[in-house]
């Protein structure tokens, strides 16, 4: 592909992260002020100023756009290119601050609002141990390509498991107290996974 072409898609790619984006912050929103259970598709796309169908190309249902996080794959990417001298943890908490710290306070409030939001509806949160399975995989991704083992080896996917674990731990505290710090919460998480977990 020449480079006269890939820009025009680089630029639909970035206007359709763009519409998710907006259409995911008007969602949270009516959440917040009216309920997830009274909240309806239409009203999230007659917020967003965009057709119902329009909604329905960016999101599949209406718990989608509570469940998508758009930091995932960028949280990936970012661990799988931290230094190779760091060990698996170290990466992870490398591209935790990096991620994390790029986001503005309102970015990090809008994902501190998801996440409170998915873990007191019970409807979502049923969901999102469904994604959090799905990050097993992710991670022991990172851990295989970092360590030069097979995504599907047992002590990547176990390790994976517990770092799947102490997020999800993290996450709750972090999504439950408005006055702590995310980005701490995380790091202090993993620095207790690398220590084994003591009690």
């Amino acid at each position: 592909m020449t480079s006269s072409r890939s820009e025009p898609m680089g630029l639909r790619e970035r206007k359709k992260a763009k519409t998710r984006a907006a259409i995911q912050r008007h969602a949270l929103r009516l959440f917040r002020e009216q309920g997830y259970g009274a909240t309806t598709v239409d009203q999230i796309a007659a917020a967003a100023e965009i057709s119902p169908s329009t909604f329905f190309r960016y999101f599949a249902t209406k718990e989608a756009t509570a469940l998508y996080d758009p930091v995932d794959p960028v949280f990936i990417e970012a661990a799988i290119g931290q230094p190779a001298e760091l060990g698996p943890i170290a990466a992870l908490r490398g591209a935790v601050r990096v991620v994390l710290g790029q986001l503005s306070e309102e970015e990090m409030e809008d994902v501190r609002q998801r996440q409170l939001l998915v873990f007191r509806e019970p409807e979502l949160r049923g969901a999102i141990m469904d994604q959090f399975a799905e990050g097993i995989d992710l991670i022991a991704g990172v851990a295989a390509r970092r360590t030069g083992r097979a995504p599907d080896d047992f002590e990547a996917r176990n390790w994976a498991g517990a770092v799947v674990g102490v997020l999800l731990a993290s996450f709750a505290r972090a999504a439950s107290d408005p006055e702590s710090d995310y980005l701490v919460a995380l790091d202090q998480a993993l620095v207790h996974l690398e220590a084994g977990l003591p009690l």
